[in-house]
């Protein structure tokens, strides 16, 4: 295949590092994005460990302006928006803050970078969007409302552009998760230890220990990474 360049967002761990590794090791120029000049070298180390290269780029998916730098730099022709964070806490203990960030991560930053690598896509005749969101994107449970929120919303809005922009011979794909082996359950485990002061007590201790159990059952990213490679380069991704 010709080389396409694809960008991975949030690239220094888990499914966003499983990625850049294997669609380098696929063909594709691999571009991941990382927030620190520390984490950047973790990808170069852990691609070069693999035998490839991906390309590390310093990117806050909620600064604007570096959005629209990088874009406009790499050029991708395909597109992964997999950065985000872990965010629990019951509706009621939720801050206006804590929700603002959350929904800024989630779904305001992948959808600003959609929309900022439509043109060059366009432009290039083609060209792929994976939205990576989460079985929580398709069900509801206590304790996770605003990270299920902001992962309903990026269902709602992945199918949206997919609708408007198949004209164009640009596809959006949703890959949807489950429990997977990342570090995003000990940020969660954090979120809810810090809430102890909380009605929900009681149920925070009871969700902490269904995710403690859980978590050797839960899947690899590569398994994840396998399915996001599938898409993009698949002739009809569904």
């Amino acid at each position: 295949m010709d080389e396409r360049t694809v960008l991975t967002t949030g690239a220094n761990s888990g499914i966003g590092l499983a990625t850049a590794i294997l669609l380098a090791r696929n063909g594709f120029r691999s571009v991941g994005s990382v927030r620190s000049r520390s984490k950047a070298e973790v990808v170069r180390r852990a691609a070069a460990d693999a035998g490839v290269t991906v390309e590390a780029v310093l990117l806050d998916v909620t600064d604007a302006a570096a959005c629209e730098r990088v874009m406009k730099r790499v050029k991708p022709w395909g597109l992964v928006n997999n950065a985000g964070s872990s965010f629990s806490g019951a509706v009621e203990d939720v801050t206006d803050e804590e929700a603002r960030a959350s929904l800024e991560t989630m779904v305001i930053a992948p959808m600003r970078l959609s929309r900022l690598a439509l043109a060059p896509m366009r432009a290039a005749g083609g060209g792929r969007i994976v939205n990576v969101s989460s079985i929580y994107g398709l069900t509801t449970t206590p304790l996770t409302g605003w990270y299920q929120a902001a992962k309903h919303a990026i269902e709602a809005l992945s199918d949206a552009l997919r609708m408007e922009v198949a004209q164009d011979g640009i596809r959006i794909v949703l890959v949807e998760p489950g429990g997977v082996k990342t570090g995003i359950w000990d940020m969660a485990e954090t979120d809810m230890q810090g809430r102890a002061g909380s009605r929900y007590r009681t149920s925070y201790e009871r969700s902490l220990g269904g995710i403690r159990l859980s978590q050797p059952f839960m899947a690899d990213p590569n398994a994840v990474a396998r399915v996001i490679a599938r898409a993009l380069g698949a002739r009809s991704p569904r």
